[in-house]
């Protein structure tokens, strides 16, 4: 979709309107649940299914990382960004190991985003919506769901949220999801 006809359609309707194949009968609603319902590309698969169901309790107890009112003024400052009156910036690691996740490093990062949005604010002289992409990639995709180390054959490492980096930790583990 040209840029043009989706800034039309963002100032016309409040939100963009997705063309494509899809009809909007057949576009599913989303609620936390809806994931359950596509298909499963690389599972994760664990060997306790009662320490998951427990870890899964622990999760959904858990408060919300982001507010409703937060999401909603996201949501108007990426409307802005769609009609081209703000500046979207996103940063931060593909991959994230627990270990790296202390003050010093996030600092740093979030220093970095505040400093290119500055650089960005001056230069196009628009609002910068900032979003950094932290907290969020503790598991990545694998093309294989082994590898070989050392001649031997062992789970692939998945991510510190399932299984860790160590020949020894390679079992996925349901506890890291709320460890």
């Amino acid at each position: 979709m040209a840029a043009s006809t989706l800034r039309a359609e963002v100032e016309n309707s409040g939100t963009p309107q997705i063309s494509g194949s899809a009809q909007p009968h057949q576009i599913e609603s989303w609620s936390p649940s809806s994931w359950t319902s596509k298909p499963i590309k690389q599972n994760a698969i664990y060997e306790d299914r009662k320490a998951v169901e427990k870890s899964l309790l622990k999760l959904q107890r858990l408060p919300p990382i982001v507010t409703p009112t937060e999401i909603i003024k996201l949501k108007a400052s990426l409307r802005d960004v769609a009609l081209g009156k703000a500046f979207l910036l996103q940063g931060g690691d593909c991959a994230e190991l627990f270990d790296y996740c202390e003050e010093n490093a996030i600092e740093s990062k979030i220093k970095l985003l505040l400093q290119m949005s500055l650089v960005l604010i001056w230069g196009a002289n628009k609002p910068v919506v900032r979003i950094a992409r932290m907290a969020g990639q503790y598991a990545k995709p694998r093309s294989s769901p082994t590898e070989m180390v050392d001649g031997i054959e062992t789970p692939s490492f998945r991510g510190d949220i399932l299984n860790g980096y160590d020949l020894d930790e390679r079992n996925l583990d349901p506890q890291r999801l709320v460890g």
